[in-house]
């Protein structure tokens, strides 16, 4: 069974920092992607970074230049680094992974628990 397990978020203060990790753990395949998304409130959920396997970065423009993703293979880990944060930042943000679960292919989404990234003006 594939869980990810998220940790980071809190409150902060704009121009602040803050660092979310997500780590993987379970039975796989193959790990693709790995990412965070956030929904703020009100809001669809939008993509803010992921990273897939081959080496390719996908950024939001909103955040591009602020935020840097970074994903260790070893550990099956994200982190997604935020800095220079602001109030329109604020959201619950989610880890997702693209996971393929055996050799037979196909993949399936996987998310972690909900973070909250408040920014306060």
């Amino acid at each position: 069974q594939v869980q990810l397990v998220v940790s980071g978020g809190g409150l902060v203060e704009a121009g602040g920092s803050l660092r979310l990790s997500c780590v993987v753990s379970g039975s796989y395949f193959s790990i693709n992607s790995m990412g965070w998304y956030r929904q703020a409130p009100g809001r669809h959920q939008e993509l803010v970074a992921r990273v897939i396997s081959v080496g390719g970065v996908d950024v939001a423009d909103s955040v591009k230049g602020r935020f840097t993703i970074s994903r260790d293979n070893v550990k099956n880990a994200v982190f997604l680094q935020m800095d220079s944060l602001r109030p329109e930042d604020t959201a619950v943000y989610y880890c997702n992974a693209r996971i393929t679960t055996t050799g037979a292919g196909g993949e399936d989404d996987y998310w972690g628990q909900g973070t909250r990234v408040t920014v306060s003006s």
